[in-house]
């Protein structure tokens, strides 16, 4: 019997497919691990920071020093800084040609499918490995639209190195939480997307973020500035293989949108098992302007995770449609802020999560309804999945609507699989494991619905190996 068991086990380690690729660390240079001044002077001098840079990596660092751990939400005792490398640079520079990428790495995004999407369906690819940006490009008739989409070094220093400096860690500041202040501290990586007034890009934009490197920390910035009457779509993918130390992830993503302007963000994060995933989104919506976030979260040991949608402008909106899978040794904790300042603002929420294998899903959502925001609407419905009878779903919902004049409402459920359709699928001669994986991707289809067929094909995919226990 037990050596049935290791087999299996064995077989479902293997199964994790394309996503558990380990390469062999050839980085050229490798932090020590912890967190210090010298640490925090190394990376300044690494990444040739402009002064204010350098100075708001150690405010940050004094702010994350003075600032207590969180313990309201999922248990992140097991993550030590003080034995992560919070920079790891990999044995290249960033190229705009595939072909000038080492052969190691270029083969990890080969199989991770990063060039073939771009030559099918992207309009600009970015590909960060580890701690910096190793490809990025972006196709002419984009650029050629005044479209800007660069990693986010060079932004510091560009055309555009103004507007950064006036954007950068402003809508997400060292001061918000622990984490923020640790990547002002530590950042490195990321992208920078500027889309001019009145363009529309057809096809979507994507950056890649793989962290290989075990004991290591990946602390991205990404910076989008959509200005008014623009439209554009950014898609983020992340993976990273398993390994038997804990890997972290605390990045940071700052989105302007102006006034009849939309953005479009769009994420598949597919982390190891023992990674801890502390990530902040925000993003801030002028008049009339419009955020849609889609997301599918898949993998990681623990996530805090709360898209924020501030809209500042009359009329403004913002949509968010999310599925998240918890299984055997996940507790993740996510949900979303939404902020209304303005008059006839709206704010439409789809959240599905499903839990299995013991697994630990934790919804939290904040609504805040100002004075001025009369005429406000708000809708959010959060839908959980059962699997079996070990997991754990929680539905955490505050609301504070600050104003008489505003149409407001929640609704939760949790359910099970059914029997019935488990059993009326296996009569049609499909297995149980393949219709109970049918079941979970028909829950799953708000997200997958929104997304570009290749990546809710990914999606899909990452459901059925859950469905295994094969991620992880």
């Amino acid at each position: 019997m037990e050596e049935k068991e290791k087999e299996r086990t064995y077989v479902e380690d293997i199964e994790r497919n394309i996503y558990d690729i380990k390469d062999e660390s050839k980085d050229s240079y490798r932090m020590q691990e912890g967190l210090t001044e010298e640490i925090v002077d190394k990376i300044s001098k690494e990444k040739n920071d402009p002064d204010w840079v350098r100075e708001l990596r150690f405010r940050s660092l004094d702010i994350y020093n003075r600032m207590p751990v969180p313990d309201w939400g999922a248990d992140i005792s097991g993550l030590d800084m003080d034995n992560i490398s919070t920079y790891v640079r990999p044995n290249t520079k960033m190229s705009a040609k595939w072909s000038d990428v080492p052969e190691e790495i270029k083969n990890t995004f080969e199989r991770l499918g990063i060039p073939q999407a771009e030559r099918e369906s992207l309009a600009g690819v970015g590909a960060q490995y580890d701690s910096e940006l190793v490809y990025h490009n972006v196709k002419k008739e984009v650029a050629d639209q005044g479209v800007v989409y660069t990693d986010m070094e060079s932004a510091l220093t560009g055309p555009y190195a103004d507007l950064v400096k006036q954007k950068f860690m402003k809508l997400i500041p060292p001061e918000d939480h622990k984490f923020a202040a640790l990547h002002g501290a530590v950042w490195s990586g990321g992208s920078f997307v500027y889309v001019p007034a009145g363009v529309k890009v057809s096809i979507p934009l994507q950056s890649y973020f793989r962290l290989n490197a075990p004991g290591a920390g990946q602390f991205e910035h990404t910076l989008i500035i959509v200005e008014d009457g623009a439209d554009v779509h950014f898609i983020e993918g992340c993976s990273a293989p398993k390994y038997s130390v804990a890997n972290l992830h605390a990045g940071v993503v700052e989105l302007y949108v102006g006034k009849n302007a939309r953005l479009r963000y769009s994420t598949i994060e597919n982390w190891s098992k023992n990674m801890y995933n502390l990530n902040s989104k925000r993003a801030i919506v002028d008049e009339g302007g419009r955020m849609e976030w889609v997301t599918g979260s898949f993998g990681s040991h623990v996530s805090y995770l709360y898209p924020m949608t501030i809209l500042n402008g009359k009329g403004s909106s913002t949509e968010f449609t999310g599925v998240t899978f918890a299984g055997n040794g996940q507790d993740l904790d996510t949900g979303l802020k939404i902020v209304h300042n303005a008059e006839d603002t709206t704010s439409v929420v789809n959240s599905r999560s499903i839990s299995k294998s013991g697994g630990i899903n934790t919804f939290r959502s904040e609504v805040t309804v100002n004075k001025k925001a009369k005429r406000a609407k708000s809708a959010v419905s959060c839908t959980s999945l059962m699997v079996d009878n070990i997991s754990r779903s929680d539905t955490i919902p505050a609301m504070d609507i600050r104003t008489n004049d505003a149409d407001i409402g929640h609704e939760a459920s949790i359910g099970r699989i059914s029997e019935e359709a488990v059993f009326y699928l296996m009569s049609r001669g499909i297995e149980e494991e393949e219709a109970k994986a049918l079941i979970v991707s028909g829950f799953a289809e708000n997200v997958s619905k929104e997304l570009p067929g290749e990546y809710a094909v990914e999606m899909n995919n990452l459901i059925r190996l859950e469905m295994k226990g094969a991620i992880g």
